[in-house]
């Protein structure tokens, strides 16, 4: 199983649209895809329609299951969406208390990697959104994953909240003596603002060869698709937004291999 972490420390930069928008493209490939949901707002889970304060289980339950989590555990506390193949782990608001309660555990960054290992031979790929804040929920999905995926609005905050993101991966590559990979991803594109066509410059010319060379542009059927709580690849799969993820997605099965 491939483990890709869809992280950033600023808000509002694309990071759930690019888990669900790469999670729907490789279900309708034939991959068996988990999406988690690490952030405690639940933005991922409610997309899907998914209110996980009125489930039995969530990843919540994974994460406080200590020495009985099982893949039994993580199985019962999935969700099915639309899509056959693509299933996902809920979040829940209780989980805004894990710093407090497993912050002085050791081994606490590494529970969702061990959870993930328990289910690895049940999907081809995972894929975790990340909430915008540096806690023991992103510490563990840095932990867990193959590659980080860094979704950057081309605007100039953004590029600041980008700095901030770059500096924690080098804090927690020592802390997790784990060197990460990672594909930064120029969101929200709009050719006709100056600040954005400056942004992307500036972006491209700080981290080369880092930044994935297209863009994902400003595009409606995004928040149309999150609406009708399906993945944008199905609610609207020839919008220029789709086609900009489609080419993304090869782009990233190329690294990994998979083509």
């Amino acid at each position: 199983m491939i483990t890709w972490t869809v992280a950033n420390q600023k808000g509002g930069v694309g990071k759930t649209t690019t888990t669900v928008t790469l999670g729907g493209l490789l279900a309708q490939k034939g991959k068996r895809v988990l999406l988690v949901d690490t952030d405690p707002q639940a933005s991922l889970s409610y997309y899907f329609g998914v209110d996980s304060e009125e489930l039995s289980s969530s990843l919540y339950t994974v994460f406080t299951a200590g020495e009985g989590l099982s893949k039994d555990t993580v199985l019962d506390s999935l969700c099915p969406t639309k899509l056959d193949s693509l299933f996902i782990l809920p979040a829940t608001m209780a989980m805004a208390t894990l710093d407090r309660k497993l912050g002085t555990q050791n081994g606490m960054g590494l529970l969702l990697r061990r959870a993930l290992d328990l289910v690895s031979d049940e999907f081809d790929y995972a894929i975790v959104d990340c909430p915008p804040v540096l806690g023991v929920l992103m510490i563990n999905a840095l932990a867990a994953c193959d590659r980080v995926i860094v979704p950057v609005q081309t605007e100039f905050l953004a590029l600041k909240g980008l700095e901030r993101m770059m500096h924690s991966m080098d804090v927690m590559q020592k802390s997790l003596s784990k060197q990460f990979v990672y594909t930064i991803v120029p969101t929200m594109y709009d050719k006709r603002v100056k600040a954005a066509t400056g942004s992307y410059s500036t972006l491209t010319r700080s981290y080369k060869d880092k930044v994935w060379v297209g863009l994902i542009p400003i595009d409606t059927k995004f928040r149309d698709a999150s609406q009708a709580q399906s993945p944008p690849s199905v609610y609207s799969p020839k919008s220029r937004g789709v086609f900009a993820y489609s080419k993304l997605l090869t782009f990233l099965e190329k690294l990994e291999g998979e083509i």
